[in-house]
């Protein structure tokens, strides 16, 4: 069993479960005796929840995507010095809804400004902090985007056009394949049982049982 503290992300398009996986997550890492953090991005701190308001809110003048992504980041370096690695290094283990691999799918692949831009900007912010185990929930768009419809009034990001989610996926697809250390694919279109049960899986076997 690794008992040195993980950092442990869940990445996907609106609808894939996310919320749900935490738990999963969660619970299974405090029953193997770890203490946890959960949290989230964009958000996760009293100025990075602000952050998340002005990126997830409909307005009539849109936002450009340089704008987008560096206030993504503007949240992040809060989040990461104030609450992630603090965390670490108190010794708990921390499960994040989204980190790096969301902004280089959402803007570098929904938004067009590349892979390269936004993995700079990452190692200019946060000094190349990874996570250890990135789950990603893979749904196909049009079932993630009708689970994400009945839940509430679509944010600025859940309406935006099927080709923008389209490439979002296939953003998180190559990013599955280049960081197969550390990232895996999670069916998400199955039943949530068996969801939580590949998530399970992967941990015991990523993880190891206490």
């Amino acid at each position: 069993m690794n008992n040195a503290p993980q950092f442990i992300t869940v990445e996907g398009i609106e609808g894939a479960g996310k919320s749900t996986a935490m738990g999963t997550i969660a619970g299974w890492l405090t029953e193997q005796g770890h203490r946890v953090v959960t949290t989230r991005e964009p958000g996760g701190t009293r100025l990075g929840e602000e952050l998340r308001s002005l990126l997830l809110t409909h307005r009539a003048e849109g936002m450009a995507p340089d704008t987008e992504v560096l206030l993504m980041f503007a949240a992040r370096a809060e989040h990461v010095a104030r609450v992630i690695q603090p965390a670490l290094a108190a010794g708990q283990w921390v499960v994040c809804d989204r980190f790096v691999d969301a902004s280089v799918a959402y803007q570098g692949g929904g938004r067009g400004l590349g892979t390269e831009r936004v993995e700079a900007l990452a190692q200019w912010a946060l000094g190349g902090l990874m996570p250890q185990l990135t789950l990603w929930l893979d749904v196909p768009v049009e079932k993630g985007l009708s689970r994400a419809a009945g839940r509430s009034a679509p944010d600025r990001f859940e309406s935006e056009k099927l080709g923008f989610f389209e490439a979002v996926r296939s953003s998180y697809a190559q990013l599955a394949k280049t960081h197969r250390h550390r990232m895996v694919r999670i069916d998400a279109a199955v039943p949530q049982k068996a969801v939580a049960s590949a998530i399970t899986a992967t941990l015991e076997a990523r993880i190891g049982r206490g």
